[in-house]
């Protein structure tokens, strides 16, 4: 009888972007988190996403706060021009990806002035079933992301990975394992981290790539939160980081939203020489 059971292995199995998470403690740790809100505060920045993004947007709403609000975060209404900060917009609708990918070439056309220095856009684990052809969907976002490139030279694309869900453990799982039937969640994440394995093969190195996955995997002892049954193995959120299964908690936000602030403040990207609109409240 194969059943599931959480495994969590040493964190020499984690690639670079996992590293992203163990930050340093302190006076360290502030003074660089206050660099990069300032760094960030002078680009113009715009995230398409849904919840997932969202609770990460208020760990950097958070965090932007504690450092004396020097980063606006800004929800896009309307077509008018971005103001330098995070500014961000739902796009498309959970459990359609592709709608995610057209809605945000649609954010990106109708936008006024300048064009975003940095933009990046972000599938879900809703995005998943346990059938999803995960080949076929990276060719359809690999497609889109190279026409926004064509379109918008001057703006540099972030790719993020798909973010992850636990894996149902416990008694439903050891009954669902002795009828020969996989974990609620098992077959979704390897979905998801075949998709992921795409991209961090296609622009890992190559372009700028931030890896939510490895970071949602990552516990904060270091650890790497991975799940197997019947021969398939694949990374898994770790349960500390959610009290529902697949959105984070206040901790998980703030610990990734240092990680993203750091992606996009180590951009190769000139920021404008202008102050930092004020935060709007």
């Amino acid at each position: 009888m194969s059943v599931l059971f959480p495994v969590v292995v040493g964190v020499a199995a984690t690639l670079v972007a996992a590293a992203a998470v163990q930050v340093p403690a302190g006076d360290a740790a502030n003074a660089k988190l206050g660099d990069d809100l300032a760094r960030v505060a002078r680009l113009r920045v715009l995230f398409g996403h849904q919840s997932v993004g969202g609770n990460v947007l208020a760990g950097v709403a958070r965090l932007s706060a504690a450092h004396g609000g020097v980063l606006g975060v800004t929800e896009v209404r309307g077509a008018g021009p971005l103001a330098p900060g995070l500014s961000h917009a739902l796009v498309g609708e959970n459990g359609a990806p592709r709608t995610k990918l057209d809605a945000f070439a649609a954010l990106l056309a109708r936008l006024e002035g300048p064009p975003p220095d940095v933009a990046l856009v972000k599938l879900c684990w809703a995005d998943f079933g346990a059938d999803t052809d995960a080949d076929a969907l990276f060719e359809v976002y690999r497609t889109a992301l190279a026409e926004l490139a064509r379109r918008h030279p001057r703006t540099t694309f972030v790719h993020v990975t798909v973010p992850l869900t636990t894996v149902q453990g416990g008694a439903r799982a050891l009954v669902k394992g002795a009828l020969g039937k996989p974990p609620y969640g098992l077959l979704e994440n390897a979905r998801r981290e075949a998709f992921n394995a795409r991209l961090r093969a296609e622009y890992g190195g190559r372009a700028p790539l931030f890896d939510l996955a490895r970071l949602e995997a990552t516990a904060p002892d270091g650890s790497v939160t991975r799940a197997e049954w019947r021969g398939t193995s694949t990374l898994a959120l770790a349960p500390a980081y959610t009290d529902d299964g697949g959105h984070l908690v206040a901790a998980a936000q703030d610990r990734i939203a240092r990680a993203l602030l750091a992606t996009l403040a180590a951009l190769p990207v000139a920021a404008p020489e202008r102050a930092p609109f004020p935060p709007q409240r």
